[in-house]
Order: structure tokens, then sequence, then C-alpha cells
């Protein structure tokens, strides 16, 4: 994130048990690539990772779990204090 950024402006989250801080208004895929993440899922069959492909909601490639929620698109999902965020594998299960 840029250290120009305002602090009113920053959101924190977690991914993957890791604190990430982003700027409010970015998207989840937005700010995991910023952060270097790449991988945001595992097919479910062969355990493939998956990432951002399109960025516009059309390929369900990056689809996470949020907050315990399973096949949530990053691209599509905005920022918000306290998300809990993590790698989806497979199909995702519901708590």
């Amino acid at each position: 994130m840029n250290s120009i950024t305002p602090p009113d402006k920053r959101v924190e989250f977690t991914f993957d048990g890791k604190k990430v801080i982003a700027i409010s208004g970015q998207t989840l895929a937005g700010a995991l690539l910023e952060q270097g993440v790449r991988t945001l899922r595992k097919t479910r069959i062969k355990g493939i990772p998956r990432g951002v492909f399109c960025g516009i909601g059309i390929c369900f490639d990056c689809l996470v779990v949020i907050d315990g929620l399973p096949n949530q698109r990053a691209c599509l999902t905005e920022v918000r204090d306290g998300l809990t965020v993590e790698t989806q594998d497979g199909l995702g299960s519901l708590p």
C-alpha cells in the first residue's frame, strides 16, 4: 500500500491468518495482488492453484472464503475492516 494513503482510508482484514492493510474502496483481489498473493483457491480435483484471471466477475477463478462463506469472488468484493478471508480448497464448505 502506498505510504501516502491517509490513515482514514486504510482498511485492515486478514488473509489466511495474516494481517493485510488495504485502501478503502479497493477490491479484495486488488488488495491481495498488491501484497503479492497470486493463489486464491485450488481446484477441486487436482488441487491446481488459481488466482485472478478476468478481474470482472465472469470467470470465477478468484473464489475465496469470506467470513466462513465459500465461493465469494474476490474481484467483486470490496475490502472492509475485520474481514476474514481464506484460500478456498475445492468447492469450499459451509461451517
